[in-house]
């Protein structure tokens, strides 16, 4: 039976024991009523008040009987209400229990997992003290490695004097001899002699032919989405190579104005571009802190560079060989690759972050220019710090080698263009102009394969072109509707290129 009909059958129990309990009573008053009924004159009044007594208590019994049903009734309910709240409340304690099981199993595990973490922090804290400990003996080295390399420099200041010296006395008699020749195309003559005849007699030193200084903008092309930040030539070619904020490189024929390939893979904008000496693959400097060398015949990349923590901002291959890339990025590092291995072979810490680099034509020393203004030389070999100066006096933004590697032109945010002898490391050659402006951190100037011009972008949208043999005002070349980024001369002496913020390149002649 369920505990409801149990419940029912109790109440009529109950009810059935009243009645009975009823009947009983009314079968003991029942002579004392029958007496009452005689008529006795004598005991009338008081049998009538004990009747009546009686009668009130048996009243009293039945509302009695009435109040006792309806507290059993009220009872009853107030017990099934109770059952239901207990078992209400066993099922909230069984529920509880098992949330406290598993509260339990997880503080266990979360114990477990805190000691694994404090061994594996203590762990993290004793290496981070034997690195600091290495840190600073090898800051100890490095001083010492500077220390000793300010020596060596001065050295080679003492031995560049010599040198210098030397020179000077070769200018003195050019010098003379300029003064007895009067006549126009002699004193050019003259001036060619000073300029070039005692570089042929210089190793590395290769005549090229003369530069005209371009007045036609003979192709106008949207070679990239978004701007384009670099363009360069291909060696001794007139093939032009371009990368943009579309993250594609573009190679064109300048004659044509048409694209002869197109080169994908990489996965951020295109900041810099180099090429390797034999023209066979096209190095790009990437904002997604890598590097990407694409082969040119099969348009394919062979390697992706990594190991920069931070944007790469600049990159060029060596001038003699085709194995040595160097890139810099704003990780304050400068690194060398081996193409053919794929890998960084040289680390070379700088304390400023480097906006420009260039091999110079020896293979061996590295030309950057620095957000601190300075130009310095590394040697590849060793990543040491050759030599260094203050070329301007904000942030360099271009590096430029000509091609007998005896000159180095930077460009600054000073707005200046500075013609440097890499030998001695003296300006012999300041280009500026009223309306020139620097448009940004990486804008590219660039000097002729024969060293007589210069070319530099403005922010304007001109392009200015200074000549070192005329002592004129520069040549002002318009064509572009927005800031000028870049310049490119080609190593034949001509078309000279140059690209804009809005991605368009124009080829000059």
């Amino acid at each position: 039976m369920s505990s409801e009909e149990i419940e029912r059958a109790a109440i009529k129990r109950a009810i059935k024991a009243l009645r009975k309990r009823h009947l009983v009573e009314e079968g003991a008053h029942a002579p004392a009523i029958a007496a009452l009924a005689r008529p006795l004159v004598v005991q009338g009044l008081e049998w009538k008040e004990k009747a009546e007594n009686l009668e009130l208590e048996l009243q009293q019994c039945y509302r009695a009987q009435s109040r006792l049903s309806e507290q059993l009734v009220v009872e009853v309910a107030e017990c099934r209400n109770s059952k239901a709240l207990v078992q209400e409340k066993e099922e909230l304690v069984s529920n509880l229990q098992d949330e406290n099981t598993q509260l339990r199993d997880e503080n266990s595990q979360l114990k477990k997992d805190l000691e694994e973490k404090t061994k594996a922090l203590d762990l993290l804290i004793s290496e981070n003290k034997s690195v600091k400990a290495q840190l600073e003996e090898v800051m100890l080295k490095l001083k010492d490695a500077e220390a000793e390399n300010r020596k060596l420099i001065d050295r080679w200041m003492l031995e560049k004097m010599k040198d210098a010296e030397k020179l000077n006395e070769a200018n003195a008699m050019y010098e003379d001899m300029m003064e007895r020749f009067k006549v126009s195309s002699i004193e050019q003559l003259a001036r060619q002699q000073v300029d070039g005849v005692i570089r042929r007699r210089e190793a590395g030193y290769v005549e090229f032919g003369e530069s005209a200084v371009p007045s036609v903008c003979k192709h106008t092309i949207h070679a990239h989405d978004g701007g384009c930040g670099s363009i360069l030539f291909e060696n001794n070619s007139d093939r032009l190579i371009s990368g943009g904020q579309d993250r594609t490189v573009k190679i064109w024929d300048t004659k044509t104005g048409n694209p002869s390939s197109t080169l994908h893979g990489c996965l951020g904008s295109v900041l810099d571009l180099a090429v390797t000496h034999d023209n066979r693959s096209v190095i790009a400097a990437s904002s997604s802190n890598n590097m990407y060398v694409w082969d040119v015949s099969s348009g394919r990349i062979r390697h992706t560079l990594t190991g920069h923590t931070d944007k790469v901002c600049t990159v060029d291959a060596s001038k003699v060989s085709s194995r040595n890339v160097v890139s810099a990025a704003y990780d304050h590092t400068i690194k060398i690759w081996d193409l053919q291995k794929g890998y960084c072979i040289n680390t070379i810490i700088s304390m400023s972050n480097c906006n420009a680099l260039s091999y110079n034509m020896d293979g061996l020393t590295i030309c950057s220019g620095h957000v601190d203004g300075n130009l310095r030389l590394w040697d590849s070999r060793t990543g040491k710090l050759i030599s260094e100066v203050a070329a301007h006096s904000q942030a360099v933004t271009s590096i430029c080698v000509s091609r007998s590697g005896n000159l180095v032109l930077t460009s600054g945010r000073d707005n200046l263009h500075n013609l440097f002898d890499v030998r001695t490391l003296e300006v012999c050659g300041t280009f500026r102009a009223n309306g020139n402006r620097v448009a940004s951190n990486w804008s590219r100037s660039c000097i002729s394969a024969d060293e007589n011009c210069v070319a530099a972008g403005s922010a304007d949208g001109s392009i200015y072109v200074w000549s070192r043999l005329k002592a004129d005002m520069p040549s002002i070349l318009e064509g572009h509707s927005s800031p000028v980024l870049t310049c490119s001369w080609s190593g034949l002496g001509k078309p000279l290129a140059s690209a804009d913020r809005n991605g368009n390149v124009c080829i000059w002649i």
